[in-house]
């Protein structure tokens, strides 16, 4: 896109577990093997540091055609699409029979030089496969989507001892960056 034609992202209905729906719109859209993930943002409420209730955006990846619907008379031609290609990799897994989903290890938060907001900065956290032998126990278990949300969090780290950055990262960033041998 240029500065003249910035990406509008366009509308979508995004439909929340327990049924009810909501007016978003879709940022990006990644084919997966047998799906689709669609970034989707919608607005929801928050209150803030001093108690008051504030609008926030939230961003997050979630299953399409499940969890989200077109909206009539929308075009999704310029929402980008990362599609596998016809001879794509399997997902490269340590091991096909490990424990279903990923852990974040949190790392502590290096004490403020000064007072005020944090800032971005260090890794905060590691997302690991839940049988890494760095993973850490007794933590709740992130599904994919939650997985992918957080690993696009700026301060997390995939681990390379186990299979979380051999399968999260081609989900974040497509399979163009993978080399044949």
């Amino acid at each position: 896109m240029t500065e003249q034609d910035p990406f509008e992202p366009p509308p979508v209905t995004v439909i929340w577990p327990d049924g009810q729906t909501q007016n978003g719109v879709l940022h990006a859209r990644h084919q997966v093997p047998g799906n689709w993930l669609f970034l989707v943002a919608v607005t929801l409420w928050h209150a803030n540091e001093n108690g008051l209730v504030e609008p926030v955006v939230y961003r997050t990846w979630v299953e399409a055609p499940a969890h989200v619907r077109p909206v009539e008379g929308a075009s999704y031609d310029s929402v980008p699409a990362r599609k596998l290609p016809p001879s794509a990799p399997p997902l490269p897994v340590s091991d096909p029979g490990r424990p279903r989903g990923w852990v974040l290890q949190r790392l502590p938060s290096p004490a403020p030089a000064r007072p005020g907001p944090a800032r971005p900065g260090p890794a905060r956290g590691i997302l690991h496969a839940p049988d890494c032998t760095e993973a850490p126990r007794d933590v709740p278990t992130l599904s994919l989507n939650t997985a992918l949300d957080t690993a696009d969090k700026p301060g997390t780290l995939l681990c390379t001892l186990c299979s979380a950055a051999g399968e999260l990262d081609p989900l974040l960033r497509g399979f163009d960056h993978i080399q044949d041998d």
